[in-house]
């Protein structure tokens, strides 16, 4: 079985989202950590516009090996490749509500991780120093780390517009962290993963962004550690499910996972919904930015058409749905704001 060659960086959310996966489904691969743009030219390779991490090089038609990003897309190419540990539930019904989870935790649990990472001094302060160390060489002179640690704190703290962290947007993120958080703590007392004893991409997606919270950033660490101890234990269960034994392990039925995650759903339709079609308007209008209200709070953020581009990829995933799974999908969706999607 041939390795994949992964480019990626442990402070990147989706980078670790893809390495546990891996070993999880027992993909042979190896990483290659810092310039990943210097070491494809290296290998003859085009880099991806832009470049994202991970990458990963997967074979095109014509067996050309090509660096891909995103790794939704990528978890269902290697769904198709490595059939293997299977991460993508066949309940097609279910696949939907495991999609619309794997983009919650891509794009909004994003919002919780890089805001508290370089909105509060003390964690700019952690990654200012750790990420240079990471990115470059743990053997960079003291004047060199001194400097890159300035130039990086500098240009991610004026990132925060990306995904709306501001003054105004602070307090609604927090609070809407601790609401996640805890839901997800009780959700973790009847089930071992999200859609129950085995794990699905949307596990990796909630992994990724988390691990950040639990492990690296001092923050939203002590915050976890104090009211989702559950959290922090899944967390560290996740990092390396290589050794798992799935065979007699399953996920939840449609109907028993649709109950358990009732109060996750509501929260995606609170927090995130709003958001994604806004975005998508604002996109339409050809506005640089948007305002919009979420819990009584003014969410203000500048455009950012990729989204656009997650609130169409899940329309089409509903859209290949028959009419059956279609109606079970949104009996469960009703009234938790995440149908004004559809």
């Amino acid at each position: 079985m041939k390795r994949l060659q992964v480019f990626g960086s442990t402070p990147s959310p989706y980078t670790q989202k893809l390495l546990s996966l891996l070993r999880y489904k027992h993909i042979p691969y190896d990483i290659h950590w810092g310039d990943a743009k210097g070491r494809l030219k290296v290998l003859d390779i085009e880099p991806p516009k832009p470049v994202l991490l991970p990458i990963v090089l997967l074979e095109d038609e014509e067996k050309k090996l090509v660096a891909t990003t995103d790794s939704t897309p990528i978890i269902r190419r290697l769904e198709n490749d490595y059939p293997n540990r299977q991460v993508i539930p066949e309940d097609q019904a279910l696949s939907f509500i495991n999609y619309i989870l794997e983009d919650f935790a891509d794009e909004f649990l994003t919002k919780f991780m890089f805001h508290y990472r370089w909105h509060y001094e003390a964690d700019a302060d952690k990654a200012g120093t750790i990420l240079p160390l990471i990115e470059f060489s743990q053997t960079l002179p003291k004047e060199e780390l001194a400097e890159l640690k300035s130039f990086i704190t500098q240009r991610q703290s004026e990132r925060l517009w990306v995904v709306g962290s501001s003054d105004s947007t602070a307090e609604l993120i927090e609070r809407s962290f601790r609401q996640f958080i805890k839901l997800l703590n009780d959700h973790l007392s009847h089930s071992s993963f999200i859609l129950g004893d085995k794990p699905s991409s949307a596990d990796f997606g909630f992994y990724g962004q988390i691990v950040q919270l639990v492990k690296f950033d001092p923050t939203p660490r002590k915050i976890c550690h104090e009211i989702a101890p559950r959290v922090v234990a899944w967390v560290e269960i996740m990092d390396d499910l290589s050794g798992l034994d799935t065979k007699s392990l399953h996920w939840a039925s449609f109907e028993d996972a649709s109950k358990n995650l009732k109060n996750i759903l509501k929260l995606i339709g609170t927090l995130y919904i709003p958001l994604l079609l806004e975005n998508a308007k604002a996109v339409a209008n050809e506005s640089a930015e948007w305002e919009v209200a979420v819990e009584g709070a003014a969410w203000k953020q500048k455009t950012f058409r990729y989204q656009a581009k997650c609130l169409q990829w899940i329309r089409d995933e509903f859209s290949v749905l028959n009419d059956s799974d279609k109606k079970r999908v949104l009996s469960v969706l009703s009234g938790t704001g995440c149908e004004n999607i559809l």
